[in-house]
């Protein structure tokens, strides 16, 4: 099943109007893939914490849960818990924050690790599908209503 309806999102620039309250926390272990996915989601107007491991992404998740609005993670982060591990803890505090995973070597394993409703880029990736995927997984919520 396709995106629906992708989502342009403002760019960040001066006094435009910013997704601040959009917050997506990206796990990615290469340096340089992790500073191309920040510089990509900001320029498209996200609020991103950045992180190079499974346990700094878990600490600050657990720091600032009501925070983020989406995930977008690695999968094989090099010693310790993987990606996965990383949306099933994000999963338990928030069960309809959006996961976006990218893997060069794990897709084949999403269908039984990954979580449900979630979207697995092979990399290499270009950046518009991962902003088209965590604009699709937000556009897809069900809007809540606010507390009376």
């Amino acid at each position: 099943m396709g995106p629906k309806h992708p989502v342009c999102v403002p760019k960040a620039s001066g006094d435009s109007l910013r997704m601040s309250n959009v917050a997506v926390l990206v796990v990615e272990d290469e340096a340089m893939i992790l500073l191309d996915l920040e510089s990509a989601l900001e320029e498209a107007g996200f609020d991103v914490v950045g992180v190079a491991s499974a346990s700094a992404a878990i600490a600050a998740f657990d720091k600032e849960p009501d925070r983020f609005k989406a995930l977008l993670s690695d999968i094989r982060l090099g010693p310790g818990p993987s990606g996965w591990e990383v949306a099933r803890h994000v999963r338990q505090a928030n069960p309809t924050i959006p996961v976006v995973y990218v893997s060069g070597d794990s897709a084949g394993q999403w269908g039984a690790e990954g979580v449900p409703n979630s979207i697995m880029i092979a990399k290499p990736f270009f950046i518009p599908q991962i902003i088209t995927a965590i604009s699709t997984l937000l556009n897809d919520q069900t809007p809540t209503a606010p507390a009376a």
